[in-house]
């Protein structure tokens, strides 16, 4: 008998009508004999709702609060869908983070897993109960709720697929499978088959919003295949796992990221550890930095500039103004104006010409690039956000990804 792990996201149990439809999906996987844990997220808006609930009463609430609240919309979730479940006529039981024995760090709204323990969901499938457990939650050495943060429903499957020695996890959502880019921007864009874990990994990185980059890592460290897959058709999805002969694409994808401001550090002394000194501020406020420019020096000083997340730009900017006595810019200049293009491809390190290609596609369009980050199987331009959409059709075309 396998083990198969599934998880639901928000829009796919939005409403009664898809609670129901999900219920049915999960019951074939048990009727074909396989054991079923099923991590499911809050229904549509819940989260969203609930953050605007909290804002209401106090808008400075305490993470550990927030993380109380925020934890119910999975628990609505997973009774509902039980429920569902139930009414088709299957032995199911719902569980909470805590429960399935999710245990995290305490690092309220963000935390991370450490271990599972899996005792409960073992007793629960030697029953051939199906299990439905809260994704996006867990509980701390405190016995405190926690929530693990952004694409928190997706880590909880792999960690549940990883613990449990799950056969595969299949992640459903409400596209079928990893496009070569967005299909709401390029319509004519290529599902694909199957896709390394690196590969995954560099896309859900740069803006590619099917699967978080969490659990794309968790999956790779703990070699878990998963499978992306829609839940309102029944089109076979996208395997993600570690492959030594993938189709033979140079560019496996090219994405956008809007989720991305600039920042300016003009005419700074250009003197040894300025850099460090400017980024480790920053990384003890817990503000990754993307892309880094720093121009040639002169006259003792340079300008350096480099990117955040569009939703950290203020925290950046207040570090900055509060340190620049030690870092002694002329002047720090920012915008929030401007969209992280990106193409991914493990085939891009043993041919030349790849980035020629990209810059080209951009230069027919007229497209200027203000910064460029590469690695092995990665080149990411920043360009004005106005431009972005024309950018990834531009190049998706260049590259014949269609």
């Amino acid at each position: 008998m396998g083990l198969t792990v599934q998880k639901y996201g928000g829009t796919s149990v939005r409403d009664a009508e898809r609670v129901m439809n999900v219920a049915e999906r999960i019951v074939e996987a048990y009727k074909s004999g396989n054991n079923v844990v099923v991590a499911v997220s809050a229904q549509g808006d819940t989260t969203d709702d609930l953050i605007e609930k909290a804002k209401e009463i106090n808008p400075k609430a305490s993470k550990r609060e927030m993380d109380m609240l925020l934890s119910t919309g999975e628990q609505i979730s997973i009774a509902l869908l039980a429920m569902a479940i139930e009414k088709l006529g299957y032995p199911v039981i719902s569980l909470t983070g805590w429960q399935a024995g999710m245990k995290t760090d305490s690092n309220y709204g963000a935390s991370r897993i450490h271990r599972i323990e899996t005792e409960r969901i073992n007793n629960e499938l030697d029953k051939r109960r199906i299990v439905i457990v809260a994704g996006f939650q867990g509980i701390n050495k405190y016995d405190d709720i926690t929530t693990l943060g952004r694409g928190g429903s997706d880590t909880s499957a792999v960690a549940l697929a990883a613990a449990l020695h799950a056969d595969v996890c299949e992640i459903y959502t409400d596209v079928d499978g990893v496009y070569t880019t967005d299909p709401r921007i390029v319509p004519n864009a290529k599902k694909l088959n199957e896709i390394s874990y690196d590969e995954m990994l560099e896309l859900a990185s740069l803006g590619a919003n099917v699967l978080h980059n969490r659990s794309v890592e968790m999956a790779k460290k703990y070699n878990v295949k998963l499978a992306v897959k829609s839940s309102l058709n029944r089109v076979e999805g996208t395997y993600v796992k570690e492959v030594n002969q993938v189709e033979k694409m140079l560019v496996r994808g090219v994405t956008r990221d809007n989720d991305t401001a600039r920042i300016a550090l003009c005419d700074v002394d250009d003197t040894p550890g300025k850099a460090f000194s400017i980024f480790s501020m920053l990384a003890k406020s817990n503000i990754s930095v993307d892309l880094i420019i720093q121009s040639i020096g002169k006259e003792n000083k340079k300008d350096i500039s480099f990117t955040v997340s569009e939703s950290n730009l203020e925290a950046a900017l207040k570090v900055l103004e509060e340190n620049n006595s030690i870092i002694n810019a002329r002047e720090t200049k920012w915008s929030k104006d401007v969209s992280k293009v990106s193409i991914v491809g493990a085939g891009m390190v043993n041919n030349s010409g790849v980035a020629a290609t990209m810059f080209e596609a951009l230069y027919n369009e007229h497209i200027n690039i203000h910064m460029i980050a590469t690695s092995e199987i990665k080149i990411s331009v920043l360009v004005d956000r106005k431009d972005a959409e024309r950018a990834v059709s531009a190049i998706h075309d260049k590259f014949n990804l269609a």
